[in-house]
């Protein structure tokens, strides 16, 4: 029981929660513990976000496919994190992207009316859901501006940053490359510049399908300076 604690107080949206709160409301709340096995479905694109949903254990991959399912950007994410939790309240409420397991891993599921509760009966729930969702949002929006504005480096950067985690790690994003140059409303020959720029700096690896991130902080590093 105390390893469980333990790993539901380094949960995002648990932090700062009291041990002794916490083993009231393991008390009173339902929460749902599922393991997977490798290359398990954990979350398929459209399914309904009815649950906060909890990765306690192991590893998930996450692919999030572009519109037309020709590109794809598929980050990795350890234990213990959160998935998704900007989809359980607004407008929409269908997840986007799939989850598979990668390794044996455990999650933890909440429904979203039971999650409401808990949001009322500490004030610090509120406040986690609270800043976390509005540093998504926050970085959404600098993503918006830099794909209106931003060069080639800064659109590539912040796609990553806006669709991944900033401790998911394995990125990659699958693609054509006439594609993904299209949809960075750039020219091949552009396209290709900024990668090598890129690749040369030690940010990325590329291929005529895939863009793998090799180190997040220098891919935001370069992006930070002018083509």
């Amino acid at each position: 029981m105390d390893s469980i604690f333990d790993t539901l107080m380094e949960l995002p949206l648990f932090q700062g929660v009291s041990r002794l709160k916490l083993s009231e409301l393991v008390e009173k709340v339902p929460f749902h513990f599922i393991k997977y096995r490798d290359g398990d479905t954990i979350v398929s694109v459209g399914d309904k976000c009815d649950s906060l949903l909890f990765l306690v254990s192991g590893q998930a991959r996450i692919d999030i496919p572009c519109k037309n399912k020709r590109i794809h950007f598929l980050e990795t994410l350890a234990a213990p994190n959160v998935i998704g939790p900007d989809y359980l309240f607004g407008k929409t409420t269908n997840y986007p992207f799939s989850v598979y397991s990668r390794g044996v891993c455990g999650t933890l599921q909440i429904a979203k009316s039971d999650y409401i509760n808990m949001i009322q009966s500490d004030r610090v729930f509120l406040f986690n859901i609270l800043n976390m969702l509005s540093r998504n949002t926050q970085r959404n929006t600098a993503s918006i501006l830099a794909l209106t504005k931003g060069t080639i480096v800064e659109r590539i950067a912040h796609f990553v940053n806006s669709l991944t985690h900033p401790e998911g790690t394995d990125i990659k994003i699958a693609f054509r490359q006439k594609d993904f140059s299209t949809m960075l409303g750039a020219q091949r020959t552009s396209f290709i510049n900024a990668l090598e720029r890129l690749k040369d700096v030690g940010a990325i690896d590329y291929s005529l399908t895939e863009i793998v991130i090799k180190d997040r902080n220098k891919l935001s590093s370069v992006s930070g300076n002018n083509d």
